[in-house]
Protein backbone atom coordinates (compact mmCIF):
# COMPACT_ATOMS: atom_id res chain seq x y z
CA UNK A 1 0.00 0.00 0.00
CA UNK A 2 1.08 3.56 -0.71
CA UNK A 3 -0.06 6.71 1.07
CA UNK A 4 -0.50 10.34 0.14
CA UNK A 5 -1.14 13.15 2.64
CA UNK A 6 -3.87 15.65 1.78
CA UNK A 7 -4.11 18.53 4.25
CA UNK A 8 -3.04 16.21 7.05
CA UNK A 9 -5.32 13.32 6.06
CA UNK A 10 -3.56 10.20 4.83
CA UNK A 11 -5.12 8.38 1.89
CA UNK A 12 -4.04 4.78 1.34
CA UNK A 13 -4.02 3.29 -2.13
CA UNK A 14 -2.73 0.23 -3.92
CA UNK A 15 -1.17 0.15 -7.37
CA UNK A 16 -0.83 -2.94 -9.57
CA UNK A 17 0.09 -3.52 -13.18
CA UNK A 18 1.63 -1.15 -15.69
CA UNK A 19 0.14 0.75 -18.62
CA UNK A 20 -2.71 3.18 -19.08
CA UNK A 21 -3.91 4.23 -15.59
CA UNK A 22 -7.37 3.39 -14.28
CA UNK A 23 -8.68 4.43 -10.86
CA UNK A 24 -11.30 2.26 -9.12
CA UNK A 25 -13.41 4.12 -6.53
CA UNK A 26 -15.51 2.23 -3.97
CA UNK A 27 -18.57 3.47 -2.10
CA UNK A 28 -20.56 2.74 1.08
CA UNK A 29 -19.73 0.71 3.14
CA UNK A 30 -16.74 -0.80 1.34
CA UNK A 31 -13.01 -0.38 0.96
CA UNK A 32 -10.86 -0.88 -2.09
CA UNK A 33 -11.32 -4.61 -1.42
CA UNK A 34 -14.60 -4.29 -3.34
CA UNK A 35 -12.59 -4.36 -6.58
CA UNK A 36 -10.59 -7.52 -5.78
CA UNK A 37 -12.01 -9.39 -8.80
CA UNK A 38 -11.60 -6.56 -11.32
CA UNK A 39 -8.20 -5.15 -10.31
CA UNK A 40 -6.11 -8.22 -11.25
CA UNK A 41 -8.00 -8.67 -14.52
CA UNK A 42 -7.38 -5.06 -15.52
CA UNK A 43 -3.73 -5.25 -14.46
CA UNK A 44 -3.22 -8.43 -16.48
CA UNK A 45 -4.80 -6.71 -19.49
CA UNK A 46 -2.22 -3.94 -19.49
CA UNK A 47 -3.55 -1.25 -17.16
CA UNK A 48 -1.95 0.48 -14.20
CA UNK A 49 -4.69 -0.10 -11.63
CA UNK A 50 -5.03 2.35 -8.74
CA UNK A 51 -7.38 1.36 -5.91
CA UNK A 52 -7.70 3.74 -2.95
CA UNK A 53 -9.40 3.31 0.37
CA UNK A 54 -11.34 6.58 0.31
CA UNK A 55 -11.03 8.78 3.38
CA UNK A 56 -12.93 7.38 6.34
CA UNK A 57 -12.41 3.79 5.21
CA UNK A 58 -9.76 1.14 5.78
CA UNK A 59 -6.44 2.57 6.89
CA UNK A 60 -7.06 5.98 5.34
CA UNK A 61 -7.49 8.98 7.61
CA UNK A 62 -10.79 9.66 9.38
CA UNK A 63 -11.22 13.35 10.17
CA UNK A 64 -14.02 14.17 12.59
CA UNK A 65 -15.57 17.13 10.77
CA UNK A 66 -18.59 16.22 8.64
CA UNK A 67 -17.62 18.65 5.90
CA UNK A 68 -14.30 16.83 5.54
CA UNK A 69 -16.28 14.26 3.53
CA UNK A 70 -17.78 16.62 0.95
CA UNK A 71 -17.41 15.64 -2.69
CA UNK A 72 -14.94 18.43 -3.54
CA UNK A 73 -12.66 17.27 -0.73
CA UNK A 74 -12.94 13.64 -1.84
CA UNK A 75 -12.13 14.68 -5.40
CA UNK A 76 -9.03 16.43 -4.09
CA UNK A 77 -7.90 13.14 -2.55
CA UNK A 78 -8.18 11.31 -5.87
CA UNK A 79 -6.38 14.06 -7.76
CA UNK A 80 -3.65 14.04 -5.10
CA UNK A 81 -3.10 10.32 -5.71
CA UNK A 82 -2.77 10.95 -9.44
CA UNK A 83 -0.37 13.78 -8.72
CA UNK A 84 1.75 11.60 -6.45
CA UNK A 85 2.01 9.03 -9.24
CA UNK A 86 2.80 11.65 -11.88
CA UNK A 87 -0.41 10.89 -13.78
CA UNK A 88 -2.16 13.65 -15.66
CA UNK A 89 -5.10 11.69 -17.03
CA UNK A 90 -6.68 8.36 -16.05
CA UNK A 91 -9.75 6.29 -16.67
CA UNK A 92 -12.07 6.68 -13.67
CA UNK A 93 -14.43 3.91 -12.54
CA UNK A 94 -16.76 4.38 -9.57
CA UNK A 95 -19.47 2.50 -7.69
CA UNK A 96 -22.04 3.91 -5.26
CA UNK A 97 -20.44 6.97 -3.57
CA UNK A 98 -17.41 6.27 -5.73
CA UNK A 99 -19.67 6.76 -8.76
CA UNK A 100 -20.98 10.07 -7.43
CA UNK A 101 -17.37 11.10 -6.88
CA UNK A 102 -16.40 9.94 -10.37
CA UNK A 103 -19.20 12.03 -11.91
CA UNK A 104 -17.95 15.09 -10.04
CA UNK A 105 -14.32 14.61 -11.05
CA UNK A 106 -15.33 14.16 -14.69
CA UNK A 107 -17.45 17.31 -14.52
CA UNK A 108 -15.02 19.63 -12.77
CA UNK A 109 -11.63 18.17 -13.73
CA UNK A 110 -12.31 16.97 -17.29
CA UNK A 111 -8.66 17.12 -18.30
CA UNK A 112 -7.87 14.46 -15.70
CA UNK A 113 -10.48 11.94 -16.90
CA UNK A 114 -9.96 9.84 -20.01
CA UNK A 115 -12.96 7.48 -19.95
CA UNK A 116 -15.60 7.38 -17.20
CA UNK A 117 -17.45 4.27 -16.01
CA UNK A 118 -20.13 4.59 -13.33
CA UNK A 119 -21.77 1.61 -11.63
CA UNK A 120 -25.21 1.78 -9.97
CA UNK A 121 -25.35 5.54 -9.28
CA UNK A 122 -26.37 7.94 -12.02
CA UNK A 123 -25.59 11.61 -12.48
CA UNK A 124 -26.30 13.85 -9.45
CA UNK A 125 -28.76 15.95 -11.48
CA UNK A 126 -30.96 12.94 -12.28
CA UNK A 127 -30.46 10.90 -9.13
CA UNK A 128 -33.62 11.88 -7.21
CA UNK A 129 -35.73 13.05 -10.13
CA UNK A 130 -38.50 10.48 -9.54
CA UNK A 131 -40.68 9.72 -6.53
CA UNK A 132 -39.73 6.05 -6.81
CA UNK A 133 -36.06 6.91 -6.33
CA UNK A 134 -36.84 9.17 -3.39
CA UNK A 135 -38.74 6.32 -1.76
CA UNK A 136 -35.83 3.94 -2.31
CA UNK A 137 -33.51 6.52 -0.77
CA UNK A 138 -35.39 6.68 2.57
CA UNK A 139 -32.31 5.49 4.44
CA UNK A 140 -30.39 8.62 3.39
CA UNK A 141 -32.65 10.67 5.68
CA UNK A 142 -32.18 8.20 8.54
CA UNK A 143 -28.42 8.45 8.08
CA UNK A 144 -28.57 12.20 8.82
CA UNK A 145 -29.11 11.59 12.54
CA UNK A 146 -25.78 11.20 14.38
CA UNK A 147 -25.83 8.37 16.87
CA UNK A 148 -29.30 7.25 15.82
CA UNK A 149 -28.12 5.95 12.45
CA UNK A 150 -25.04 4.30 13.94
CA UNK A 151 -27.17 2.48 16.52
CA UNK A 152 -29.82 1.47 13.99
CA UNK A 153 -27.21 -0.12 11.75
CA UNK A 154 -25.03 -1.81 14.37
CA UNK A 155 -27.42 -2.90 17.17
CA UNK A 156 -28.09 -6.60 17.74
CA UNK A 157 -24.99 -7.72 15.82
CA UNK A 158 -25.79 -5.36 12.95
CA UNK A 159 -29.20 -6.97 12.40
CA UNK A 160 -30.71 -4.04 10.49
CA UNK A 161 -27.65 -3.65 8.29
CA UNK A 162 -27.66 -7.36 7.50
CA UNK A 163 -31.36 -7.43 6.65
CA UNK A 164 -31.46 -4.17 4.71
CA UNK A 165 -28.23 -4.12 2.72
CA UNK A 166 -27.84 -7.75 1.65
CA UNK A 167 -24.13 -7.18 1.07
CA UNK A 168 -22.38 -10.29 -0.34
CA UNK A 169 -19.44 -9.63 2.01
CA UNK A 170 -21.52 -8.73 5.06
CA UNK A 171 -19.32 -10.28 7.74
CA UNK A 172 -16.09 -8.88 6.31
CA UNK A 173 -17.60 -5.42 5.79
CA UNK A 174 -18.83 -5.33 9.37
CA UNK A 175 -15.47 -6.51 10.66
CA UNK A 176 -13.73 -3.75 8.69
CA UNK A 177 -16.16 -1.07 9.87
CA UNK A 178 -15.61 -2.10 13.48
CA UNK A 179 -11.85 -2.59 13.29
CA UNK A 180 -11.21 0.71 11.55
CA UNK A 181 -13.85 2.87 13.24
CA UNK A 182 -15.34 3.63 9.83
CA UNK A 183 -19.08 3.67 10.50
CA UNK A 184 -19.47 7.33 11.43
CA UNK A 185 -17.07 8.51 8.69
CA UNK A 186 -19.02 6.40 6.19
CA UNK A 187 -22.29 8.01 7.28
CA UNK A 188 -20.67 11.44 7.07
CA UNK A 189 -20.63 11.03 3.28
CA UNK A 190 -24.44 11.30 3.41
CA UNK A 191 -24.38 14.08 6.01
CA UNK A 192 -21.89 16.19 4.08
CA UNK A 193 -23.38 15.78 0.61
CA UNK A 194 -27.11 15.06 0.94
CA UNK A 195 -28.40 17.11 3.89
CA UNK A 196 -32.19 17.17 4.37
CA UNK A 197 -32.58 20.57 2.70
CA UNK A 198 -31.09 19.16 -0.49
CA UNK A 199 -34.22 17.04 -0.97
CA UNK A 200 -36.26 20.14 -1.80
CA UNK A 201 -33.53 22.10 -3.57
CA UNK A 202 -33.27 22.30 -7.37
CA UNK A 203 -31.12 19.57 -8.94
CA UNK A 204 -27.40 20.17 -9.04
CA UNK A 205 -26.19 21.86 -12.20
CA UNK A 206 -22.79 20.48 -13.18
CA UNK A 207 -20.77 21.05 -16.34
CA UNK A 208 -21.63 18.29 -18.83
CA UNK A 209 -19.24 15.36 -18.85
CA UNK A 210 -16.97 15.49 -21.88
CA UNK A 211 -15.45 12.02 -21.47
CA UNK A 212 -16.83 8.91 -23.14
CA UNK A 213 -19.04 7.50 -20.38
CA UNK A 214 -20.51 4.09 -19.61
CA UNK A 215 -23.27 3.60 -17.03
CA UNK A 216 -23.98 0.14 -15.65
CA UNK A 217 -27.09 -0.69 -13.62
CA UNK A 218 -28.25 -4.04 -12.24
CA UNK A 219 -31.87 -5.14 -11.96
CA UNK A 220 -31.50 -6.50 -8.43
CA UNK A 221 -30.40 -3.17 -6.95
CA UNK A 222 -32.44 -2.46 -3.82
CA UNK A 223 -31.57 1.22 -3.65
CA UNK A 224 -31.45 2.58 -7.18
CA UNK A 225 -33.89 2.84 -10.08
CA UNK A 226 -32.92 2.26 -13.69
CA UNK A 227 -34.12 5.67 -14.86
CA UNK A 228 -31.70 7.58 -12.65
CA UNK A 229 -28.95 5.91 -14.64
CA UNK A 230 -30.45 6.06 -18.12
CA UNK A 231 -31.44 9.73 -17.71
CA UNK A 232 -27.79 10.47 -16.95
CA UNK A 233 -27.19 10.53 -20.70
CA UNK A 234 -28.66 14.06 -20.68
CA UNK A 235 -25.60 15.22 -18.73
CA UNK A 236 -22.96 13.63 -20.94
CA UNK A 237 -21.65 15.62 -23.89
CA UNK A 238 -19.29 12.85 -24.93
CA UNK A 239 -20.31 9.38 -26.18
CA UNK A 240 -22.75 7.59 -23.83
CA UNK A 241 -23.12 3.83 -23.40
CA UNK A 242 -25.60 2.06 -21.13
CA UNK A 243 -25.38 -1.52 -19.92
CA UNK A 244 -28.08 -3.31 -17.92
CA UNK A 245 -27.17 -6.44 -15.96
CA UNK A 246 -30.13 -8.73 -15.33
CA UNK A 247 -30.02 -10.46 -11.96
CA UNK A 248 -27.21 -8.99 -9.85
CA UNK A 249 -27.91 -6.75 -6.89
CA UNK A 250 -26.22 -3.52 -5.88
CA UNK A 251 -22.75 -5.02 -5.52
CA UNK A 252 -22.44 -6.24 -9.08
CA UNK A 253 -18.63 -6.43 -8.89
CA UNK A 254 -19.06 -9.29 -6.42
CA UNK A 255 -22.21 -10.90 -7.80
CA UNK A 256 -21.29 -10.76 -11.50
CA UNK A 257 -17.52 -10.18 -11.37
CA UNK A 258 -16.65 -11.64 -14.75
CA UNK A 259 -19.35 -9.66 -16.55
CA UNK A 260 -18.27 -6.40 -14.92
CA UNK A 261 -14.65 -7.06 -15.81
CA UNK A 262 -15.63 -7.85 -19.42
CA UNK A 263 -17.55 -4.58 -19.73
CA UNK A 264 -14.68 -2.54 -18.34
CA UNK A 265 -12.16 -4.24 -20.64
CA UNK A 266 -14.43 -3.64 -23.63
CA UNK A 267 -15.02 0.03 -22.78
CA UNK A 268 -11.68 1.28 -21.49
CA UNK A 269 -9.02 1.77 -24.17
CA UNK A 270 -5.62 0.33 -23.40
Amino acid sequence: MSRVEVDGVGIEYEVSGAGRPVVLLHGFPDTGRLWRHQAPVLAAAGFQVIVPDLRGYGRSGKPEAVDAYSIPVLAGDVLAILGALGIGQAHVVGHDWGAALAWAIASFAPDNVDHLAVLSVGHPATFRRTMEQRQKSWYMLLFQFPGVAETWLSADDWANFRNWAGHPDTDQVIADLEANGSLTPALNYYRANIPPESWIAPPLQLPPVQSPTMGIWSTGDIALTEVQMTDSADNVAGPWRYERLDGPGHWMQLEAPDRVSELLLDFLPR
